[in-house]
């Protein structure tokens, strides 16, 4: 079983926080998904799909004629398991009452909005189209269809923002009743208009002690409110103060972490299969010649040896609630992980059980650095 990835590479024309391509350009975008329906016919045709994963970007600007023309075809070419996860990612303010509707009939099961913040200063300061409004209503909409999975994402550490502000972002999310909370920091990524703004010293972002310190408030607000932290950027809703594992855990996502093959369509898209990590090309007119000449897209390729898959496993399943599987390491591997975690574990960093090595709440601030020290150099 593998997972599906459809990499959507557009995004809204007055943005400054993401670097992907913004264009209202019809045809280009019909070509796009021209393209990717021919990659698809080049790529594992016949495989069993378990999740279907439409990211970006944004694939909700993308036509309603255009994704229904995505979905037919990756069921026409792959073999979709009955029960699969099949979700896409949505700015708020391309929902209404029909498009909600024709997600809902094309078969996507779950959604992913793309809130950001609910402070409309701050959507403004990115220059996001949508308002906090209008987040409440895509919510609205998108459960009157009969999707029941809608996630929402949110950031903290915009320039300017105070622990109070990003509490009454919390508490705007956790009145929607979402099943799926991701929360990120924001990131000032090369290349883009927030980057160059930033560089100038026209704006600053919030300092590292600062976004801590949101982060501990957001783990304590929603483990009060009943969701699971089951990664250390995502946040599941849990079915009652019994249940210790969520059901609305992204399963596409917990399979990148347990180390589940997939395969990723699109311009920039990466693709795994144990053996190999491979990449498309990022242009975007590129990817489309390529594509439509009949040969794949790819640009590189890296061959995984027992190092790189180790490295893999570390920086992917150690940011899981449950961590490692011991079971999944060579004899090598499991003496090397647990001599450097027995020394973390002295620190109140990790904790290390018969059949895992996990963070601990503590360790989870210092992730990135626990990590470091476990992989192999």
């Amino acid at each position: 079983m593998k997972s599906l990835y459809i990499h959507i590479p557009f995004c809204e024309s007055r943005c400054i926080y993401c670097g992907f391509y913004s264009t209202t350009d019809l045809v280009l975008r019909n070509d796009y998904v021209d393209a990717l329906v021919q990659e698809m016919m080049m790529r594992e045709a016949g495989s069993n799909i378990g999740t279907i994963y439409l990211g970006g970007g944004t694939p909700s600007q993308l036509t309603e004629e255009q994704l229904r023309k995505v979905l037919y075809n990756i069921n026409k070419v792959y073999n979709v398991e009955r029960d699969a996860e099949i979700t896409i990612e949505c700015n708020p303010d391309d929902i209404d009452g029909r498009f909600a509707g024709s997600l809902a009939d094309m078969g996507f099961n779950r959604v992913s909005l793309g809130a950001q913040t609910f402070s409309d200063e701050r959507l403004q300061l990115i220059r996001r189209r949508h308002s906090a409004r209008q987040v409440d209503d895509a919510v609205t909409m998108l459960r009157k269809a009969g999707i029941r999975n809608i996630s929402i994402d949110i950031m903290f550490g915009f320039p300017g923002e105070t622990l109070e502000d990003w509490e009454n972002d919390i508490s705007h999310a956790l009145s929607l009743e979402p099943q799926h909370i991701s929360a990120y920091t924001l990131m000032v990524e090369e290349n883009t208009v927030l980057h160059r703004l930033v560089g100038e010293g026209k704006i600053s972002v919030a300092d590292d002690e600062l976004c801590l310190a949101m982060f501990e408030h957001l783990t304590e607000r929603l483990a009060s409110a009943g969701y699971e932290h089951y990664e250390i950027s995502n946040f599941a809703k849990l079915y009652s103060s019994d249940t210790r594992r969520s059901e609305y855990r992204s399963v596409h996502n917990s399979n990148y972490w347990a180390d589940v093959p997939y395969i990723g369509i699109g311009a920039a898209a990466h693709s795994y299969d144990l053996r190999e990590r491979s990449w498309n090309v990022a242009n975007i007119t590129e990817y489309i010649r390529i594509a439509k000449s009949g040969k794949r897209p790819t640009e590189g390729n890296e061959t995984i040896d027992s190092i790189t898959h180790y490295n893999d496993i570390v920086t992917t399943a150690m940011r899981t609630r449950e961590g490692i599987p011991l079971n999944r390491l060579t004899r090598e591997q499991l003496n090397y992980l647990l001599k450097t975690a027995r020394l973390m574990a002295e620190r109140g960093l990790v904790d290390i059980s018969d059949t895992h090595v996990s963070l601990t709440h503590r360790g989870i601030f210092v992730s990135d650095s626990v990590m470091a020290e476990l992989i192999k150099i």
